[in-house]
């Protein structure tokens, strides 16, 4: 289940900074192309033996895992359904479970990790310090835990068509007036990347992106050693679902763009969608790195490829309230005293009627900048909490938690 180094013996692990398989004991490394592991051959047609066979029971309460052997130490090994590659907890040495990946449809390229460890942990810690509302005892988090984990995707080729009905407030006169608009057309969607796992939300998968698949490897199973990894596990209708939900999220976003009104949102649509049979199974890596604050699990993604973060943190909701309200009466009594320096007139009530209307558009337009700068907040606010509630989500923890080692 491991590979083994060609001059002592030792357990392979992929270093994502040398993009090379090392040995930790005598220093040797290898590309993943010059080395197999030999015990390959003879254990890609090995099942594992499910729990519930090894203890003669037949609970359903169990979790659904099977049970390896280590060919390094002899240690038994926990996976669940989907894993494909895992870590010794009793060693730490890497293991790869080959009848995964060779009675199931076997990935056909593979985007290795090009950020290690320490610098997916760097960049997080960069990433919380810049937070002003971020509390003091999250910039200075102990890493409870950070596992490096090739998600599988199935890559896809599309095209996609939507006619959709857009309602709108447009401006008439004095008054806002709610109006229609309608737009209809086709987009292709070329080399899409969809999450092939059902343990992580696609939400979570998808903004993790993108991913520069134009360094994308032949699969090796070598690339695997030292990381975890889980096998596709959705149906071509999942996929085909899924590709159809970012097929619409991209169409409305342009067809909105093209609609000059406010308070917009999309009425009625009828999407369709024709994928391609070309679909290219692939891994891709991620970082999970997982803190607690006041008892709450937070987990934190980064691309394993390029870095980006992918998270929303607790804030001080009291600092920053108290600074939006602050600023919107500071901003109103700056106003004020501006309004009152500018038109005197305004205040010693004589005034024409054609002033009036002139000191009542600018009022107005007071008047609805404060309630924007409110609005903004609010809206960052909404934002912020739905973040929040995915980087807290218990089955993005427990995808991750799962993982022994």
């Amino acid at each position: 289940m491991a590979t083994l180094c060609k001059n002592c013996g030792h357990a392979l692990v992929f270093d994502p900074g040398r993009q090379k398989l090392v040995c930790s004991a005598c220093g040797s490394t290898f590309f993943a192309e010059e080395v197999e592991s030999e015990s390959k051959a003879y254990r890609q047609d090995l099942d594992a033996e499910s729990i519930n066979k090894i203890n003669g029971t037949d609970d359903k309460d169990l979790m659904d895992c099977y049970v390896y052997t280590c060919s390094e130490c002899g240690g038994e090994i926990i996976v669940n359904g989907t894993e494909a590659s895992t870590t010794c907890v009793y060693c730490g040495n890497p293991n790869v479970v080959f009848s995964r990946i060779a009675k199931q449809k076997c990935p056909e390229f593979i985007l290795p990790f090009r950020i290690t460890k320490e610098r997916a942990i760097g960049i997080v810690k960069e990433h919380v310090r810049s937070g002003f509302f971020i509390p003091r005892q999250i910039k200075n988090f102990p890493v409870e835990c950070c596992r490096g984990i090739y998600l599988p995707y199935w890559v896809v080729n599309a095209d996609f068509y939507d006619a959709v009905i857009i309602q709108g407030q447009v401006k008439q006169g004095k008054n806002y007036v709610t109006r229609y608009f309608g737009s209809a057309g086709s987009m292709k969607l070329k080399n899409l990347p969809l999450d092939a796992s059902r343990a992580l939300s696609d939400e979570s998968s998808s903004r993790l992106e993108p991913f520069d698949l134009r360094d994308l490897k032949s699969f090796d199973e070598d690339y695997l050693a030292g990381f975890y990894s889980n096998v596709s596990d959705v149906t071509y209708s999942d996929v085909r679902k899924a590709a159809l939900l970012r097929g619409e999220e991209y169409f409305n976003e342009q067809a909105m763009g093209q609609v000059d009104a406010s308070s917009k949102k999309v009425i009625a649509s009828r999407p369709s969608l024709k994928l391609d049979n070309d679909m290219v199974y692939v891994m891709l890596p991620a970082w999970f790195i997982t803190l607690n604050y006041k008892g709450k699990h937070n987990t934190i993604l980064v691309n394993g490829d390029t870095g980006k973060v992918v998270c929303a943190l607790p804030w001080k909701k009291v600092l920053f309230f108290t600074l939006l309200i602050l600023v919107g009466i500071l901003i109103t009594i700056a106003a004020f005293f501006v309004f009152r320096a500018t038109l005197p007139i305004f205040f010693t009530g004589r005034r024409s009627s054609s002033s009036r209307k002139g000191e009542g558009k600018i009022f107005g337009l007071l008047i609805a900048g404060i309630i924007a700068l409110f609005s903004t907040g609010i809206g960052k606010v909404i934002k912020v909490i739905k973040n929040i509630k995915l980087t807290q989500d218990k089955d993005m923890f427990n995808f991750m938690k799962k993982r022994q080692g």
